[in-house]
């Protein structure tokens, strides 16, 4: 009898070391959520000023690749956006402007959803070359969401907050044409962090992370001639999200905490550019990322 004992021992006791291991659930260790392929189609209009300054009217679609739409698309998009802007050159590196935009239908920075918002911005930018070709770009701005208008369903983006913005980037030109204003290619890096500006925080409000919102973003320009140029890109923007942690009966936690929701992005941006006789000459035309 002994003798059997120790073998049957023996195999329960490797059995048990074979089995899994399930580590218990950390809510200070954020969780990767990768969401559906997200298409953001944009037309953009820029009028060019005498002095090298512009204006730029933009229209922009946003819609997920999701199955669910949540009954709210219009115009086949999620999210439709309507965006004017002005920039001025103090020289060829420094310059500042403005952005007003209007949106209706989900907003992916805040997770919220059928959100009218009406988004004033002031930005100041910094371009300068490096080395090789390269020009390295800096883009700092503050904005405000206002809520306009709620669509009956869902949750709305919470009115009147303030967001910074911080973007860098670094392209380089490769002219194809004979002439200097003729075909080019502008491959170009970007990346942005985002986050929610509160200037004194109440006891009433929730939990947030330092970053709320990233995208990292390569591109190719095509410049087909000095009126006319398109950007394909794609981007992988990461949503950060801080939520409440559930627990067990025994009080040990099991969901909630930090999340990581990531958003892989195809876009398209077109651009017609209207040029001034006797405009600038080395006026500088930006990306189309504004």
């Amino acid at each position: 009898m002994r003798n059997l004992f120790l073998p049957v021992a023996f195999a329960g006791s490797m059995l048990a070391l074979a089995q899994p291991a399930y580590a218990q659930y950390n809510p200070n260790e954020a969780s990767r959520f990768v969401q559906p392929l997200e298409l953001w189609p944009e037309l953009q209009g820029e009028i060019a000023l005498h002095n090298g300054d512009y204006v730029l009217l933009a229209l922009r679609g946003e819609r997920s690749t999701s199955p669910y739409s949540y009954g709210r698309r219009s115009l086949g998009f999620d999210t439709r956006r309507v965006s004017a802007a002005y920039e001025h050159f103090w020289n060829e590196r420094w310059s500042w402007g403005g952005t007003l935009r209007y949106e209706s239908g989900a907003n992916l920075e805040t997770n919220s959803y059928y959100s009218k918002l009406l988004v004033p911005e002031v930005l100041l930018r910094h371009r300068s070359p490096i080395f090789g070709g390269l020009t390295f770009g800096q883009r700092l701005s503050v904005e405000r969401q206002v809520v306009v208008g709620r669509q009956p369903l869902g949750f709305s983006a919470p009115d009147g907050q303030f967001w910074g913005r911080l973007r860098v980037d670094v392209e380089r030109l490769f002219p194809l044409g004979t002439t200097a204003a003729g075909l080019a290619l502008r491959p170009r890096l970007s990346y942005t962090a985002s986050t929610h500006l509160r200037f004194q925080k109440s006891a009433t409000d929730r939990d947030e992370r330092t970053i709320q919102f990233t995208s990292l973003r390569g591109e190719v320009g095509v410049r087909l001639s000095p009126v006319i140029d398109f950007t394909p890109w794609f981007a992988y923007q990461t949503v950060y999200q801080q939520s409440l942690v559930f627990t067990d009966s025994n009080g040990n936690p099991v969901s909630g905490g930090k999340g990581n929701y990531v958003y892989p992005t195809l876009g398209l941006d077109f651009r017609f550019t209207l040029l001034p006789t006797g405009g600038k000459a080395d006026r500088q035309q930006l990306p189309t990322q504004h």
